[in-house]
């Protein structure tokens, strides 16, 4: 009887080793200094002008198709942020872990300042 009680009774502790435990208070920032302290990494930057004149020359050609006389006024053209797609794809690398077959969508990338 005495070996079940020592490997399944409940163990007991002194009240006076309870009672002197103090509380430890864990002092988080406000939402607006965490906020701060993080800016958000873009999906989409702005492309040389290099690069946009030929790729609004094509975007257009595509657009047109078989009505020639139509006009198109293209305002912005964006490319994928290379440092926000290798940050994705590693960030979900490592969450698929055992599971290649999951599948998984980043909506945001942040950065510390």
């Amino acid at each position: 009887m005495g070996l079940f009680q020592r490997l399944f009774g409940k163990k007991t502790v002194a009240s006076d080793t309870v009672n002197k435990k103090q509380p430890v208070a864990i002092k988080e920032p406000s939402p607006e200094v965490a906020a701060s302290q993080w800016k958000e990494v873009p999906f989409y930057v702005e492309s040389e002008a290099s690069e946009q004149e030929l790729v609004a020359t094509i975007a257009t050609a595509i657009a047109a198709g078989d009505a020639p006389a139509s006009q198109f006024q293209v305002k912005k053209v964006l490319k994928k942020n290379p440092e926000a797609q290798l940050v994705a794809t590693i960030a979900t690398a490592i969450a698929a872990g055992d599971a290649p077959a999951s599948q998984f969508q980043v909506k945001k990338i942040y950065q510390k300042k």
